[in-house]
């Protein structure tokens, strides 16, 4: 990619996050204005929008399998170097190893990686990308929810014993109330059923979602005040590596001379490992009651490292 090109990519989805940072920065709309946009973000513009791209995508005729387990391939292993950095280096307990691990490994592909990848390779990149959004809150929902179950027993905070049917209902529950799960399978089935989308509720769908990447955008650098730099710098800057440096290289890697997927399905999982970590990590954080700073960091400084990471993978890879 020429370094006009790589501009063209950067400015547009860099500049309305510093945007959504600068107008909560001084003062020109409070906090709960970026929680309320971030809202309507997840709950109606981001589900629409994949639901008109699913709906109307016509789907690669390469299994997904390879790319998802590509893709997951890179989480674990970031996620179990994370987890064993900060108990052993950092002689943290098993619950704020759980927080490094999702810090690590939740990279934030809905609000970061969706635009990048729309704005760098257009429709068809678009449509691999959300093959990755369809199953990431899934997979690491699941993930951390056992995770969590587990660390809570090692910290002594559990004493009954380990259901995994109990934890499978809750994350069965929880993702079928998320609106992007609705939203990735509604798209799905209006799909498989052959049915045109057009008229007056295309026009309403349209409208609705060709706002969501502009207001996801606004939505996350508003959200990136709040968080801020909040202590536990030295562990944050470990995983912030772990995220946005050593990921991207083991999935690039496991793609392309591993799984061997063609070019476009490398370039975008790779550039989807360099998104920064996602608010995810400290909501989480704040359910378990332990590394409220470290997650909030690793946010700040890996939005702020993903700046160069992805300017250095979209010049490599990019078309």
């Amino acid at each position: 990619m020429s370094t006009q090109a790589l501009i063209g990519v950067i400015l547009p989805v860099f500049g309305l996050i510093g945007i959504g940072y600068f107008v909560v920065a001084v003062g020109l709309v409070g906090d709960h204005i970026g929680d309320a946009l971030a809202e309507f973000v997840f709950t109606i513009t981001l589900p629409l929008l994949l639901f008109r791209t699913l709906a109307t995508a016509g789907w690669p005729e390469v299994s997904p399998w390879p790319f998802w387990l590509t893709y997951f391939a890179g989480v674990a292993l970031v996620w179990f170097l994370a987890t064993l950095i900060v108990r052993k280096v950092f002689k943290r307990d098993a619950r704020a190893g759980v927080v490094a691990g999702i810090s690590a490994g939740y990279s934030n592909l809905v609000l970061l990686g969706i635009p990048v990848i729309n704005q760098a390779f257009g429709q068809e990149g678009l449509v691999i990308i959300l093959m990755l959004v369809s199953i990431h809150l899934a997979v690491m929902m699941t993930a951390s929810a056992i995770q969590i179950e587990i660390a809570a027993q090692q910290d002594g905070l559990n004493t009954a014993s380990f259901n995994l049917l109990t934890v499978a209902r809750r994350v069965v529950v929880s993702l079928l109330k998320n609106p992007i799960i609705i939203g990735t399978l509604s798209g799905v089935a209006y799909n498989m059923t052959g049915l045109p989308l057009d008229g007056i509720p295309r026009v309403l769908i349209d409208r609705v979602a060709d706002i969501a990447i502009p207001c996801a955008l606004l939505a996350l650098g508003m959200a990136l005040k709040r968080y801020g730099v909040r202590g536990s710098l030295m562990p944050a800057a470990a995983i912030t590596l772990l995220k946005v440096a050593v990921l991207p290289v083991v999935i690039f890697l496991i793609a392309r001379y591993v799984a061997h997927l063609p070019p476009l399905y490398v370039a975008v999982a790779t550039i989807s490992a360099t998104c920064p970590t996602g608010v995810n990590a400290y909501l989480i954080a704040t359910r378990i009651g332990t590394g409220h700073a470290l997650s909030a960091t690793v946010i700040t400084l890996s939005t702020a490292a993903s700046l160069i990471v992805m300017g250095f993978w979209l010049t490599v890879l990019g078309h």
